[in-house]
């Protein structure tokens, strides 16, 4: 039986499994309607690199392309404070063939401007034009890469442990990409490839709690003598909890002080890992662990197998 100061995570498995299937609903739904606002990454347009002599301002920065008809551009650090990037959409006036030259023209133009208002010396380190040919292909790898990932994690789990687990991990880690991908589309967030970095990194974050949450759930199974798979799963999930919320408590610490001084550059990143943490600690207690129960989990199918003749090699 449990005791009486260990929490009932089983006892609302039902309520958080229409939680989760509504969150998934909602965010397929925003997905579809709003799609996902993709950075210039995955659309089409022109990059421009900079670098300063002293420290960049980017407020400044903005302030100067903003009061001279440049309202679209969009500034970035890039590598170093002393670096920026500067990203505008592409000018549908262009002709398609003559889109590079024009990036280089732009490019020159926006530092030449940024050399006459700034005290510090801008050097140009590159413009390049970023077709939507690229943008189409770096989507499709990504996402090609992200079902990959989810299909070698599958086959790992079952391995490792049971098929039925690597079903619940599989459901847990698919559950969080699609509510990361629903929250940046319902805010419109921009989606780049820093986020598309976030992403995968989510998965390896919610996969790492879910293994250490599924090998305590296997090892209560084989050593508890008593008690139903609902018992054995709260026992587990009582047993992991200070430890996954230390390790989400100071992710998030991390993540916070990356999306408050980290600049622009790394926003999307950082509020994708956020989100990716908190849902991903809910879903490895309340996503994977309720899969196998649905699944009907016994004893049976964590056992140790033994080797035929075992018992009697162990006769003196």
């Amino acid at each position: 039986m449990l005791l009486g100061r260990e929490i009932d995570f089983m006892g609302v498995r039902k309520i958080a499994a229409a939680i989760s299937g509504l969150l998934v609903i909602v965010s397929f739904m925003a997905l579809f309607v709003k799609s996902l606002q993709f950075g210039l990454d995955f659309t089409a347009g022109t990059s421009v690199r900079l670098s300063y002599s002293d420290t960049v301002i980017l407020n400044e920065v903005n302030a100067t392309l903003l009061s001279n008809s440049y309202e679209d551009a969009v500034v970035v650090s890039f590598g170093s404070d002393r670096e920026i990037r500067v990203v505008l959409p592409v000018d549908e006036g262009v002709e398609v063939g003559d889109q590079a030259s024009q990036a280089a023209l732009v490019g020159d133009s926006i530092a030449a401007l940024l050399n006459e208002n700034s005290a510090s010396e801008v050097t140009l380190l590159g413009s390049d034009y970023v077709s939507a040919k690229v943008g189409e292909e770096l989507a499709e790898q990504g996402g090609l890469g992200m079902l990959v990932a989810l299909a070698i994690i599958m086959v790992y789990i079952a391995v490792r442990f049971q098929f039925k687990f690597s079903v619940g991990a599989v459901a847990a880690l698919a559950h969080d990409v699609v509510i990361t991908l629903g929250i940046f589309s319902i805010f419109g967030i921009e989606f780049n490839l820093n986020t598309l970095a976030a992403l995968l990194a989510i998965i390896g974050y919610s996969l790492n709690d879910t293994i250490v949450v599924s090998d305590r759930i296997r090892e209560n199974f084989r050593r508890m003598r008593k008690g139903t798979p609902i018992e054995m799963v709260n026992v587990s999930l009582n047993q992991t909890l200070s430890r996954t919320l230390i390790t989400s408590f100071t992710t998030l610490l991390v993540l916070f002080s990356v999306l408050l001084i980290g600049g622009e550059t790394t926003q999307g990143f950082a509020i994708a890992l956020i989100i990716g943490v908190v849902v991903g600690t809910y879903s490895s207690i309340y996503v994977a662990s309720n899969v196998i129960l649905y699944m009907n989990v016994t004893r049976e199918d964590l056992m140790i197998p033994l080797k035929e003749g075992a018992d009697l090699d162990a006769l003196p």
